[in-house]
């Protein structure tokens, strides 16, 4: 699983988790190799509860690092039995972001004028546009300190032992920094994890793949990049990041 800021690649981990479930014997076992920095909130959690469906049905997971695991990515690598990190693969970042730019002096210097008209008294908490209160900042500040809980209680629900108010500080560590601290439990690498597990056991790939035509690619390629990058403007501004 390599994931980018708005987790799209969730729905091909959908259909792979529901493939190994579907064939899956009780000696089998699960390997994932995982690297992302995080992202949106929504598209982590969903990533997470798609490993988590192998929890359910006690198929032991192992996640591999190789590069990065941070967190939205750690959201996800908590879930598993065993974690495995490279040395100076980056591990952690336990906390929330959000930012946006606010334009509206910019927009008054300029002569125009923003309507904002809003149903409900937090809908909108800071916008682009508008002239921003100091009430809706704090609004803000609680919606991310409330997401920030969620994610440290997930990760403390999934890793009981780990001392969550000592990692949950949004700090990375390595890997090996990692293991000192609890958030991993061995070092090494995905290549040497695999090469120990294939001694007496068949190592089978799992990848979704969509067949689409030539053409779909071409346009479909050039409306998703255009959709992510509208996506990454307007969430950085709207939606905490993992």
């Amino acid at each position: 699983f390599k994931g980018s800021m708005d987790a799209h690649e969730v729905s091909s981990l959908r259909e792979e988790v529901t493939a190994v479930l579907a064939v899956a014997k009780p000696q089998d076992q699960v390997v994932v190799r995982l690297e992302s920095p995080g992202g949106v909130v929504h598209g982590y959690g969903l990533a997470a509860s798609q490993l988590q469906r192998l929890r359910e049905k006690q198929i032991p997971l192992t996640v591999a690092v190789d590069k990065v695991a941070a967190s939205g990515g750690y959201m996800m690598a908590c879930v598993a039995d065993k974690i495995v990190a490279a040395p100076f693969s980056i591990i952690g970042s336990i906390g929330v972001v959000a930012q946006i730019p606010n334009f509206n002096r910019f927009l008054k210097s300029k002569e125009i004028d923003i309507e904002l008209h809003t149903a409900g008294q937090y809908k909108r908490t800071l916008t682009l546009l508008g002239e921003n209160t100091e009430e809706g900042r704090q609004k803000f500040r609680e919606d991310l300190n409330e997401t920030h809980h969620l994610f440290k209680d997930f990760v403390h629900r999934m890793r009981p032992a780990l001392d969550i108010d000592q990692v949950a500080t949004g700090e990375h560590w390595y890997g090996t920094q990692a293991q000192e601290k609890g958030l991993v439990d061995e070092v090494g690498t995905s290549d040497d994890l695999l090469l120990n597990l294939m001694e007496g056991r068949e190592l089978v790939g799992v990848r979704f793949t969509q067949r689409k035509r030539l053409l779909d690619r071409f346009t479909n390629s050039a409306a998703e990049s255009a959709d992510r990058l509208l996506l990454r403007w307007l969430q950085r501004g709207q939606k905490p990041l993992l």
